[in-house]
């Protein structure tokens, strides 16, 4: 019975709609209805058989999702960031999947080639992704470099008007029907670059990574590079250093700490649903106080993660959000969501580990959010860093 209606109302305890543009309403709802139309009848039988439904791609276009903060002159609907982040809110709610397929494109492609790149670069390639007749990818996680990126081997050589780049990367969200890829590697001085590399080219490849117990209904994969001729028009010119692959991760960090509260008030949705219509000794388990204990602490810290975001939100805006402050919005949202996940399937009894509920669905897949962008423990050090002034990290 995965193909149910989606009766999902949202979660606003603190009247924080009062706080939204109209603007930013009409996009979320427009967000929210595209869900429950295209995403929730397929999701669960998406998540089974570990497909992602590529005509997803096409609707996110349509709905804005892809660079929503992209002006409209390369394409995109030139949103603000408290828009970006009401529309990954409502992806996430659907399946954390496509988020990230909409993240990686937004702020991982889009971001780097508009922020980094040149004209000529912005309006080869933005405009085709802001609708999503084109899906890239980004590449700068390594099998044997995760959370220190600065160790990275993939690299290039300069060949005349080419270059001759080799490496792999790994854990790459969107890889295999990728179009293009933005991918890091360092020159042979050792600086770190951004290049677009294009599908096609050859001695580039992009197998598909099987065994997932999480994120199923997006396509994981590698990036490998054999001694791959990229044009150097092709290299995004405008930073260079490990601050240009780590800029566009604040803006998909940023994405995440909304976006993980979807897949929380998806779940807190289903678990108060629940409590009100499941019968036991005479009377709705709602009523019972241990039951109404853990709805009441779900909705808390939905509330204070929603103000959270909402403020962040307020300062990206302005350009005043630090990387540390997006760490501490990231690390919040996502560890409240597994909270709420888990205390949500506790309420379902035995029904929360069926795909009849959306629970235990979030809760895998949240521990691939939880772990990327950032692990947790990363994010909890960049903020002892920013409070203390010491590097733990060496």
């Amino acid at each position: 019975m995965a193909n149910k209606e989606d009766r999902y109302q949202g979660v606003d305890y603190y009247n924080i709609d009062d706080l939204l543009t109209e603007e930013h309403k009409l996009v979320r709802d427009a967000a929210r209805a595209w869900v429950k139309k295209e995403v929730s009848p397929i999701i669960e039988d998406a998540y089974e058989k570990a497909e992602f439904h590529m005509p997803w791609v096409k609707g996110l276009g349509e709905i804005g999702a892809f660079g929503p903060y992209i002006p409209e002159q390369y394409g995109g609907p030139g949103l603000d960031q408290i828009s970006y982040g009401l529309i990954m809110q409502e992806l996430e709610r659907g399946d954390s999947g496509l988020r990230s397929t909409a993240s990686v494109q937004s702020s991982l492609v889009m971001y780097p080639i508009y922020a980094y790149g040149n004209e000529e670069q912005r309006m080869k390639y933005l405009p085709k992704l802001a609708s999503g007749e084109m899906v890239g990818c980004f590449g700068l996680t390594e099998p044997d470099h995760g959370s220190n990126p600065a160790d990275m081997v993939t690299n290039y050589k300069e060949d005349g008007d080419h270059v001759i780049l080799n490496g792999a990367k790994m854990w790459i969200s969107n890889a295999p029907f990728a179009d293009i890829a933005v991918v890091w590697a360092k020159n042979e001085a050792g600086r770190i670059h951004g290049l677009v590399v294009e599908r096609g080219m050859e001695g580039f490849s992009t197998p598909t990574m099987h065994g997932k117990w999480s994120l199923r209904a997006s396509a994981t994969g590698e990036l490998v590079f054999d001694n791959v001729r990229v044009p150097k028009a092709n290299i995004l010119p405008n930073k260079s250093g490990l601050g240009a692959p780590l800029g566009c991760l604040d803006s998909a960090r940023y994405g995440i700490a909304w976006g993980a509260i979807g897949a929380a008030m998806d779940s807190y949705d289903s678990a108060l649903r629940y409590s009100q219509e499941r019968q036991q000794f005479g009377k709705p388990i709602g009523g019972f106080q241990l039951q109404q204990k853990k709805l009441a602490e779900m909705v808390t810290e939905i509330t204070k993660a929603q103000l959270l975001v909402y403020r962040l939100g307020q300062l990206k805006n302005e350009g005043k959000a630090s990387s540390a402050q997006i760490s501490m919005a990231k690390r919040n949202s996502v560890e409240i969501a597994l909270n709420v996940c888990r205390e949500a399937r506790q309420i379902h009894g035995g029904m929360g580990i069926t795909n009849e509920y959306p629970m235990m669905r979030h809760m895998m897949n949240l521990e691939s959010v939880v772990t990327y962008e950032g692990t947790h423990d990363i994010h909890l050090l960049i903020t002892g860093l920013d409070i203390t002034g010491f590097n733990a990290f060496k």
